[in-house]
């Protein structure tokens, strides 16, 4: 986890996000654990993208969360659902890197029960569905990603075969930051969201 610590604290947010791909993120939760690989995210770079919420050094209780240390735990509601967040830059640099999409791997049963039933892609192939599947609750916001119950585990980390970069989904009439690629997704992976069944590879994308 040192080494983990160390590349939020060092490295650019549009990087981090690409490390996180093929990241194991796991809840511990009184049903047991639930955890899966980070396979789809998006890079928001504080107070210059006018997409992110800490656009033009806004600071608000809603966003507090923005400006504290890297791992900080940054959620919000959008239509109804929760929004996962991780912090990225040091305290005062509001940038963060949103988790879109997930492939679940341990207690996929109990995530099918947090998503009423569904299945395959469905259970977490978009940034809602995955809070949901995961059983993520508003306590968590502020928390640290390195040490709260909602965690990475950096030794069970699994390496893309081929990364895209993408520009961020739903993000209109923002001038350059609309098309600009700081969407980054597993190659062929099944989970990544509004993914079209020609392009999943064997192995879900991943090289091991």
């Amino acid at each position: 986890m040192e080494q983990v610590i160390n590349y939020f604290n060092t490295e650019s947010t549009e990087n981090i996000a690409k490390y996180l791909l093929g990241m194991y993120l796991e809840h511990e939760t009184s049903e047991g654990k639930l955890g899966g690989y980070i396979v789809d995210c998006e890079a928001y770079l504080g107070p210059d993208d006018e997409a992110a919420h800490s656009y033009g050094m806004r600071d608000t209780q809603r966003v507090r969360a923005m400006y504290e240390k890297p791992g900080t735990i940054y959620l919000y509601t959008m239509h109804t659902h929760l929004i996962l967040n991780m912090i990225t830059q040091p305290e005062g640099m509001p940038q963060g890197v949103m988790i879109r999409g997930f492939e679940p791997v341990e207690g996929i049963e109990q995530m099918v029960q947090n998503r009423h039933g569904r299945t395959g892609a469905m259970i977490s192939d978009g940034p809602g569905k995955l809070v949901e599947a995961l059983g993520i609750t508003r306590e968590l916001y502020g928390e640290s990603i390195f040490t709260s119950s909602l965690h990475l585990v950096p030794e069970k980390r699994r390496v893309p075969k081929q990364i895209d970069a993408l520009p961020r989904i739903g993000i209109p009439n923002k001038g350059i930051w609309t098309e600009r690629p700081l969407r980054f997704v597993v190659h062929g992976n099944p989970y990544i969201t509004k993914q079209r069944k020609l392009l999943i590879e064997e192995n879900n994308g991943w090289r091991n």
